[in-house]
């Protein structure tokens, strides 16, 4: 089971190269979307990496509540297995 900082360091640094953004743009309270000017297409790709990752899948209805980094970091830390 990963710490918080482990997960938290690690999908920085994934997210990062897919978005192709500066790693310290993404803290905790940077909103997801805006931060990485999320479409339909690339919240696939958003969702494949923690599913790839960590073996979680984020279900449709678990999007809307996934609003700042921070959040996808509490809810890949309660799901790991």
């Amino acid at each position: 089971m990963n710490t918080r900082n482990d997960i938290i360091k690690d999908i920085n640094a994934k997210i990062a190269e897919e978005f192709e953004i500066d790693e310290a743009d993404i803290t905790p309270d940077a909103p997801i979307f805006e931060t990485l000017e999320l479409d339909s297409i690339s919240l696939i790709d958003l969702v494949s990496i923690v599913h790839h990752d960590y073996g979680i899948k984020i279900a449709k209805e678990d999007l809307p509540q996934l609003k700042t980094f921070g959040d996808l970091y509490d809810y890949i830390e309660a799901r790991q297995a």
